[in-house]
C-alpha cells in the first residue's frame, strides 16, 4: 500500500512528526486546561463575574490599555470595533487590505450587517504603505492593519513605517485598529512588547486559539468608553452566552504556557524556512520569515505535488502539510505556522525528508 492512497489531511494527520501546530484540536486540548483549575471555580454569567473579569483585566494589562473584554469569535470582535469607530465619526467608510479576513472570509458581514464601505487599500500581493494610507478619503473612518499579513506569508511592515503610519492616521484623526489574531508571534522580530506595538493602535484584537492554542475565543481592547460601548454590541450580536468559562479557562491556561515560547517557534519557522529555500522548485515568503509563520511555494501542478509529500511522509514519517493551494496551474502553496510540536521533531528524520524532497522536486520539476 502506498501513501498516494491517502489525502494530504489523512496523511498529516496520522504523521509520526508533524511540523506545524501545537496538538490536535481534540477535547483534550479543553479537558487539559480545566484539570489546572479549581473545580470549584464559579462560572462566569452573560458576561459577568471573575472568572472572566480577572482575565480581560489580565490581558488589558498585557496589551497596555486600560481595558479589554473577551469574545467568543475575532470575526464578532473585530465588526463591532469598525462598527464603533464608524458611528463615532458619522462615516460608513473602513479601510484595509484587499485580503483582509473581513473581506474574502466573512460572507460581507461588515457590509450585511453594518452597512460599512471598505476603502480596500494597496495591491493584493504586498502590503499596505504610509503612500497608500495618505491615499484615504477624508471621511474614512478606521484603518485596520493585520499584524502579520496572514494571506500574502505573515508579512510585517518595518517598525518605522508603522509609526509613522499610526502617526499620519491620528493627525487626520482617522481611527487604526489593529487585526492582530498573530499578535504575540511577531514580538521578537520586534523586539518590543506588546503594549508598545499596541500604543500605535486605538484598539486591538488578539485571538485566543491561533498561536497561543485556547479553545476558542478572542480580545478586544481599547479605551474604557470604546470597550463599554463594545459590550452592548457584544450583546446585540448574541456574544453574551450564559458561560464562557470553557473558552476563558483554556484562553488563560495555554496563554500563560505559550506566550513566552513565541521567540522558540519564530526561531524554529526561520530554521525550517532555510531548509524549504535549499530544495529544488521550492521557496518561501517571507524568505526569511518574520514571525512563527510563512508560505512554501512548490513549483508542479497539485496532481504531481501531492503524491510526492505524500510519499515523503510514508517514508519519513515527516508531515509537511493538510493541503495545498493552486496559486497557478504549474505552482502551488502551503502555510506553515510553527508551534510546539516543531521541537519535538527528530532532526535526523527531518534531514532526511528535506533531501528526498530536494531529490523528488528535481525529478518533478
Amino acid at each position: 500500500m502506498t501513501g498516494t492512497s491517502k489525502t494530504l489531511l489523512e496523511a498529516y494527520n496520522n504523521s509520526a512528526h508533524p511540523l506545524t501546530g501545537h496538538s490536535p484540536r481534540t477535547i483534550e486540548v479543553l479537558t487539559k486546561a480545566l484539570a489546572a483549575w479549581d473545580p470549584e471555580t464559579e462560572s462566569d454569567i452573560y458576561g459577568t463575574g471573575r472568572v472572566i473579569s480577572q482575565f480581560e483585566s489580565k490581558l488589558a494589562s498585557y496589551l497596555g490599555k486600560p481595558s479589554a473584554v473577551f469574545f467568543p469569535s475575532g470575526t464578532m470582535a473585530q465588526q463591532i470595533a469598525l462598527r464603533i469607530w464608524c458611528d463615532e465619526k458619522g462615516s460608513r467608510k473602513a479601510a484595509y487590505h484587499p485580503l483582509c479576513h473581513l473581506e474574502i472570509h466573512e460572507e460581507d458581514g461588515l457590509k450585511e450587517l453594518h452597512g460599512i464601505e471598505p476603502v480596500l487599500l494597496a495591491d493584493k500581493d504586498r502590503l499596505i504603505t504610509l503612500e497608500d494610507v495618505k491615499s484615504l478619503p477624508e471621511d474614512t473612518a478606521c484603518l485596520l492593519l493585520e499584524l502579520p499579513q496572514r494571506e500574502i506569508g505573515g508579512q510585517l511592515p518595518d517598525y518605522e513605517e508603522l509609526e509613522a503610519i499610526s502617526t499620519y492616521c491620528r493627525k487626520r484623526k482617522i481611527r487604526i485598529h489593529m487585526d492582530g489574531a498573530r499578535l504575540y508571534e511577531i514580538l521578537p522580530y520586534y523586539g518590543k512588547t506588546a503594549a508598545e506595538v499596541c500604543s500605535l493602535f486605538d484598539s486591538v484584537y488578539v485571538s485566543m486559539y491561533k498561536g497561543v492554542g485556547g479553545v476558542a475565543g478572542a480580545i478586544l481592547a481599547g479605551d474604557e468608553t470604546f470597550t463599554k460601548q463594545s459590550k452592548v454590541w457584544k450583546r446585540r450580536h448574541g456574544g453574551d452566552l450564559i458561560s464562557l468559562y470553557p473558552y476563558i479557562l483554556s484562553s488563560e491556561y495555554y496563554f500563560d504556557e505559550r506566550v513566552a515560547r513565541m521567540g522558540t517557534y519564530y526561531e524554529g519557522a526561520k530554521e525550517l524556512a532555510a531548509m524549504f529555500n535549499q530544495c529544488h522548485g521550492v521557496s518561501t515568503v517571507p524568505q526569511i520569515p518574520v514571525s512563527n509563520m510563512f508560505h512554501v511555494h512548490l513549483k508542479g501542478t497539485k496532481e504531481t505535488l501531492e503524491p510526492l509529500l505524500l510519499r515523503i511522509n510514508e517514508e519519513t514519517g515527516i508531515g509537511f502539510t493538510t493541503r495545498l493551494w493552486e496559486v497557478t496551474p504549474s505552482s502551488c502553496y502551503f502555510e506553515v505556522s510553527i508551534g510546539d510540536r516543531y521541537t519535538a521533531v527528530p532532526k535526523e528524520r527531518l534531514y532526511e525528508a528535506f533531501r528526498k524532497l530536494h531529490e523528488a522536486m528535481e525529478k518533478a520539476v
